[in-house]
């Protein structure tokens, strides 16, 4: 069985798939910012709880994005790591207490403030990475070139972003034929080997992909030329759809999010909740 294409379009019958890709991509930007600016607890556990919501009412399963999910939680774990290794105390300095849990050595002490500075960091990275995620999934390419449009961006570069997010899935594919050509004709790439060997044996894999790529990027280039593609300022888009009572609906709850999130966050002007 075919692998699960990681960061392409996945086609559901569901409430989010129905948006229009610029319902979907203002929300995207509201809820990243509501979520990027604020550190207070109560507002992102509310963000954390409509994330759920969101997730399920888009029939995404988690298996479908269960790779990229743990791509970022090994890149919040390392953030988490390096933030304490270089500021141990900085959760002290913020909230202005210091209730010590743990003694490690030197200046490296588990202090509660601290805990509650990397819980608080940790919730703004899930709040936002399952909703980024849904947008992919959710969103035809060609309809998030549109929705670009829609906002003003060039047309040349929500092209562009089409035909990338149109292209994982096939770097995916070509990436796996290749290797199953080159292991029936005996490379190993499991992990049964040592690493210079199987980081050796990729190049097997590697060059021809990058070959291919390069020929592809050639072939779509020379179409588009041909086509004319970038000679007026404007252009129609046929995935581009008219916004209905429910995209007003979506796009007004981003917004009273965003403005919920910036008074709650600088009512006493200071964005960080302090419980001590």
């Amino acid at each position: 069985m075919a692998k699960a294409a990681i960061l392409s379009y996945i086609k559901r019958d569901s409430f989010v798939h129905e948006l229009t890709g610029t319902t979907k991509l203002v929300f995207f930007i509201a809820w990243s910012v509501a979520s990027m600016v604020t550190y207070d607890t109560r507002v992102l556990f509310c963000m954390l709880l409509f994330s759920v919501v969101i997730f399920k009412a888009s029939r995404i399963r988690l298996r479908d994005i269960s790779f990229v999910l743990g791509l970022a939680a090994v890149f919040l774990l390392m953030n988490n790591l390096f933030v304490y290794l270089f500021a141990p105390e900085y959760g002290v300095e913020i909230y202005g207490s210091r209730t010590v849990l743990v003694s490690i050595a030197g200046p490296y002490t588990i202090t509660l403030q601290q805990l509650f500075y990397h819980l608080n960091m940790t919730m703004k990275v899930i709040c936002v990475v399952p909703v980024a995620l849904l947008f992919i999934a959710c969103t035809n390419p060609s309809e998030f070139a549109a929705s670009l449009a829609n906002i003003g961006v060039s047309y040349r570069i929500g092209y562009s972003v089409s035909l990338a997010l149109r292209y994982i899935p096939d770097v995916q594919r070509e990436y796996h034929n290749i290797s199953q050509a080159q292991q029936a004709r005996g490379i190993d790439l499991s992990g049964k080997d040592k690493l210079f060997t199987r980081m050796k044996n990729s190049v097997a894999i590697l060059l021809p992909l990058i070959l291919s790529s390069l020929n592809r990027i050639e072939t779509v280039s020379n179409a588009m030329e041909l086509r004319g593609f970038g000679k007026k300022p404007k252009r129609t888009w046929y995935s581009l759809r008219r916004m209905q009572k429910k995209d007003w609906f979506v796009l007004a709850f981003a917004l009273a999010v965003l403005v919920i999130d910036l008074v709650v966050t600088f009512w006493d002007g200071n964005r960080f909740y302090n419980p001590f």
